[in-house]
């Protein structure tokens, strides 16, 4: 087994912190994703997506997109912490959290952070190169999106120290990055203290197990 990773990118870090939160270990090569060696051999027959992270089984099977790795490795190894659930009412809200903000947050960030700036002109979608052309009114819509989640989530986390209830799950990981891709794209969120104070734990927590 093999996990192919970019530790800079947004997606990588997510399965970053989910390894380091279970205490799963997995064999990791870096590609360079930015000199694009996603579409080199053989990484490009491996991923045709071209896209990290991804994660190569012993059978040959490829199995991209964050959250489907980190599933696949917490559901096959024998770990007492489980960031998906325990139960399936667990697991449901998790989901409905994790979903939630990939929704509203985490890919409109994405796509307004491709539209936005000059060093993403010709890679306006994630994993491609092509002449598609960027559309600043992406990267707006994206930071609106993100607002109305932001306040929807102040007043959540007023009553819950974590976004799925007592515990830290793949959603918290999923709602950091969001965070993360708001910082990058310029937005202003001081107003949102709950989410600050939240996104600031977190960060203590992450780097603490850096």
């Amino acid at each position: 087994m093999k996990l192919y990773q970019f530790d800079l990118a947004p997606a990588s870090k997510r399965v970053t912190f989910f390894l380091k939160e279970t205490g799963i270990e997995v064999p990791i090569v870096q590609l360079n994703v930015r000199d694009g060696d996603q579409f080199e051999e053989p990484y490009n027959s491996l991923n045709p997506f071209h896209c990290i992270p991804f994660l190569e089984l012993a059978d040959g099977t490829v199995i991209s997109e964050s959250v489907a790795i980190c599933r696949f490795l917490e559901e096959t190894n024998n770990m007492s912490k489980k960031l998906f659930g325990k139960t399936s009412k667990e697991r449901a809200i998790i989901e409905m959290w994790d979903r939630r903000i990939e929704i509203d947050g985490y890919v409109p960030l994405i796509n307004g952070i491709r539209n936005k700036f000059e060093r993403y002109e010709g890679k306006v979608l994630p994993g491609t190169r092509n002449d598609l052309p960027q559309v600043p009114a992406i990267a707006k819509r994206g930071i609106e999106s993100c607002r109305i989640l932001f306040e929807r989530l102040n007043a959540h986390l007023n009553t819950s120290p974590y976004l799925a209830g007592d515990a830290l799950s793949i959603a918290d990981i999923t709602g950091y990055e969001a965070v993360q891709l708001a910082i990058a794209i310029e937005m202003n969120f001081d107003e949102f203290e709950e989410v600050k104070a939240w996104h600031e734990k977190l960060d203590r927590r992450f780097k603490l197990n850096e």
